[in-house]
C-alpha cells in the first residue's frame, strides 16, 4: 500500500471517531445532568455539530482514496474499508464507553466475515 492508501485510511479512522460519538455518544452523554436536561432537537444539534467533523475527515478520505482520483482504491473498496472500520471503532467505543456491552462469538465470527469481504473484494 502506498502513502495515499494509508492516509485516507488514517483519515476514515478519524472520521469514524466523530461519527461514533455523534451517532453514539449523546447515549452516554445522558448520565450528566445538563445534558439529559436537553430536549430531543438539543441533542440532535450536538449530533450535527460533531458529524460536521466526521464530514471534515471522511469527504477527503474518499476524494484522495478513489482510483478515480488518482487514488489506489476502487469505489467498492473505499466502502468495505470504511464499513471495517466503522466496526472496530464502534466496538472499541460501545465496550469502553458501556460498561454492560461485551463483545461475544457471533460479534467475532461477524468480523470474520468483514475480514472475508475485505479479501475478496481485493481479490482481482
Amino acid at each position: 500500500m502506498n502513502l495515499t492508501g494509508l492516509y485516507t485510511i488514517l483519515l476514515l479512522v478519524v472520521s469514524n471517531v466523530f461519527m461514533t460519538f455523534a451517532w453514539y455518544g449523546h447515549l452516554k452523554l445522558k448520565e450528566y445532568s445538563w445534558f439529559a436536561a436537553l430536549p430531543l432537537i438539543g441533542v440532535i444539534f450536538i449530533s450535527w455539530c460533531i458529524a460536521f467533523f466526521e464530514y471534515c475527515f471522511q469527504v477527503p478520505a474518499n476524494r484522495l482514496g478513489f482510483e478515480g482520483n488518482g487514488g489506489p482504491f476502487s469505489l467498492m473498496q473505499l466502502k468495505i474499508i470504511q464499513e471495517v472500520i466503522t466496526l472496530i471503532v464502534f466496538v472499541l467505543f460501545s465496550t469502553l464507553a458501556f460498561k454492560t456491552e461485551a463483545l461475544k462469538w457471533n460479534h467475532l465470527l461477524a468480523f470474520i466475515f468483514l475480514i472475508a469481504a475485505v479479501y475478496l473484494v481485493f481479490k482481482k
